[in-house]
């Protein structure tokens, strides 16, 4: 079969738009908007992506110059839709951890047609991490690369003030916009770059809020012969996704929608000066859903989202009551409008094109339970002066699926029936589970030390969760239940 680039071109445009990531949701999401402001004329530029990491799938789509596919499938107004679109927008992915591509990253640094930076590095990604400022090598954390990039790009400019840059990124995180630009301001302090390149960073770059919602299940792996003899081309990289998409994109000092003009251009993106509302809803009902469900639904023998709506009997009340009496009951605002906002997204969760696997998203689970879920859990005891059994479990669950005592790779080895799944956080998570799990005990003492020690982990949660009342007896009794009965068996317990 002949290869994409056999029967399509890349089309080269001006790099204007610097991504950090280049994996399966930036390409479903903004490299597919800004495909769209390239072919109806409104914008004419292209993204050049760089991996966060050494290890991505740069090579790959290198190896199509760039261009791929996305396969758009949804159901709307009971019909089903289905969207292919061949991507031109994506020009190259860089590796800066090899000389070429480090090479390369320096002369998109320098380029005078750059403006915006988008970036998806994970939850865990803006974070501070203490690190020297290096001009041969690239820094390990996304802020110290991005301080690094700025500070490079203010010299080569002589401080112009017309070449800064816009940042709009995209970690599920709240104020990720204002959290950016504070630890960059911070290493800028720290590595001692003077008050000149702080001034310009402050007055000359914007850090816009930003919150993104798509549910890109990835690779269409199970369908990829058939959709490719549809396509009558081969593309490794092809990418599916659903056909919803909402990006609220949250300014203060100014709209850049005369620049990137998504929203006149049919797209549904959001410019605001206050995203509050939408972020609230979006992460605490669609994503702590997610991660309130899919580990106790992988360990109960599940693959995929799907399965669990398809499990009437027990995934699907567990999620379905966890939301409606649990997420949305500890959260302010019309509980009609959140009530419809939950079906549409379960409705979303149905989609029989998109299988979402349990495993893609369990990666980084701990910060993905501190940003999604904590606060539903906190906010209903609140309330309600009482635990929210269904998100108390949820946090059981997660500590059962971290269970392992070896590594492949940088991935922590977990157990499921007889077969292993990899488990994927930071190194520090995974080597205190690894820790906590070699010690041998009984079920009893096992649950008491593991329920004790990860809760009193403020580092993780932002507070030591052993002093909510009853939380850390609760944990360790859902867990004493799942090591015992199994996680089928456990789960009925509180649905």
């Amino acid at each position: 079969m002949k290869s994409i680039v056999d029967l399509h071109t890349p089309v080269s445009r001006p790099e204007r738009i610097l991504q950090f990531g280049e994996g399966n949701f930036l390409r479903a999401f903004v490299d597919w908007m800004v495909d769209i402001l390239n072919e109806q004329g409104a914008f004419c530029g292209n993204v050049v992506a760089v991996q966060p990491i050494a290890q991505g799938m740069g090579e790959m789509i290198n190896g199509q110059r760039g261009l791929y596919t996305t396969v758009l499938r949804g159901v709307q107004g009971g019909e089903r839709v289905e969207q292919l679109r061949t991507i031109t927008s994506l020009s190259r992915v860089l590796n800066p951890y090899e000389e070429a591509g480090w090479n390369a990253y320096q002369d998109v640094i320098a380029s005078p047609d750059l403006r915006f930076v988008v970036s998806n590095t994970t939850e865990a990604g803006i974070a501070y991490s203490q690190e020297a400022l290096t001009e041969e090598t690239v820094q390990h954390s996304f802020p110290a690369k991005v301080c690094a990039l700025l500070y490079r790009r203010y010299q080569i400019f002589d401080g112009d003030r017309s070449k800064g840059l816009v940042f709009i990124p995209c970690e599920l995180i709240d104020k990720n916009g204002e959290m950016l630009r504070q630890i960059v301001l911070r290493h800028a302090i720290e590595w001692e770059l003077g008050e000149a390149f702080i001034t310009w960073v402050e007055e000359a770059c914007d850090f816009l809020n930003s919150l993104v919602d798509r549910i890109v299940p990835g690779y269409p792996r199970a369908e990829s012969d058939a959709l490719q003899a549809r396509l009558g081309y081969s593309d490794k990289v092809m990418v599916s996704a659903e056909i919803f998409h909402l990006w609220v994109i949250e300014y203060k000092k100014r709209s850049y929608s005369d620049e990137l003009p998504f929203d006149s251009a049919g797209l549904n993106v959001i410019w605001t000066d206050d995203m509050s509302f939408y972020r609230t809803r979006k992460v605490r009902i669609l994503n702590g859903a997610h991660t309130m469900s899919v580990l106790a639904a992988y360990q109960a023998g599940l693959e995929t989202v799907q399965d669990c709506i398809a499990d009437k009997t027990l995934l699907y009340p567990f999620m379905y009551n966890g939301i409606f009496e649990e997420i949305i009951a500890s959260m302010d605002g019309s509980k009609e409008e959140l009530e419809s906002f939950a079906a549409d997204v379960l409705e979303r969760f149905e989609n029989p094109y998109n299988p979402h696997q349990l495993l893609s998203i369990s990666l980084n689970s701990v910060s993905k339970f501190k940003t999604r879920n904590l606060p539903s859990l906190l906010g209903y005891i609140d309330k309600h002066q009482s635990l929210p059994r269904r998100l108390v479990f949820s946090l059981a669950a997660l500590i059962s699926f971290y269970e392992g005592i070896e590594f492949e790779g940088s991935a922590l080895k977990g157990m499921r029936s007889g077969v292993a799944y990899l488990i994927q956080d930071n190194q520090e998570i995974l080597d205190f589970f690894q820790t906590q799990y070699s010690i041998a005990s009984t079920v009893e003492e096992k649950a008491k030390r593991l329920a004790k020690a990860t809760l009193s982990q403020s580092r993780w949660w932002g507070q030591d969760l052993t002093e909510v009342a009853d939380l850390e007896a609760e944990v360790a009794h859902y867990l004493r239940s799942i090591w015992t009965v199994g996680m089928a068996e456990a789960i009925k317990e509180v649905i």
